[in-house]
């Protein structure tokens, strides 16, 4: 329940006074907790766009920015004879490797494949088994003019390689024109691994 009200506070206008709200959380492993009355420093600092993320995370905005960089490259690879919607991702591991990903279409269309779970599958294939992040980017012919969330079938895929809870999706129109959700909101109440 924090994380769901910290990422609604992230969507929040800059002009907000956040002094509060950030003097009530640090991260910790596993997600956020409330901050203790005897604990001083700030583990969470305010950022451009409203967006509020941790020192000493994998993942801040020149990351953030990086991997849009990197899945905008991915895109450039797309091959997409068919619907001319080219997407892109990258995929970033807790040891900081980005994996690239592009979709893939099939004339029988059903062999199809999303460019996150491209990027997962290579990233797998070569061992990886911690994962901190993706970027995605897409649109037709290659021109991003909106968000591009991952499809059910890919938030599935990453549910399964990923902590739903830590784990960062992040959608962009450009590098500085991005959000950025924890898995668990786009993929609540999901079925993973510990199920079985």
């Amino acid at each position: 329940m924090v994380q769901a009200e910290l990422l609604s506070w992230l969507r929040i206008s800059k002009e907000m006074d956040t002094k509060d709200f950030i003097d009530k959380f640090i991260p910790k492993e596993g997600g956020f907790k409330v901050k203790s009355e005897n604990e001083q420093t700030h583990s969470l600092i305010r950022q451009e766009k409203g967006e509020l993320l941790a020192k000493n995370e994998l993942v801040s905005r020149s990351v953030i920015k990086n991997m849009i960089r990197e899945a905008y490259l991915a895109m450039e690879t797309a091959y997409t004879p068919y619907s001319n919607f080219k997407v892109g991702a990258a995929l970033l591991t807790v040891k900081q490797k980005i994996y690239r990903g592009c979709n893939i279409e099939n004339a029988s269309y059903s062999p199809s494949n999303c460019a996150e779970r491209t990027a997962f599958y290579k990233a797998i294939s070569d061992g990886e088994r911690e994962f901190a992040a993706i970027a995605i980017v897409g649109g037709k012919n290659g021109i991003t003019s909106d968000y591009c969330p991952p499809c059910g079938v890919c938030r599935q895929v990453l549910r399964e390689f990923t902590d739903p809870r830590r784990f960062l999706v992040i959608v962009a129109k450009s590098e500085d024109d991005y959000q950025v959700y924890f898995l668990e909101e786009l993929l609540p109440l999901s079925f993973g691994p510990e199920h079985l």
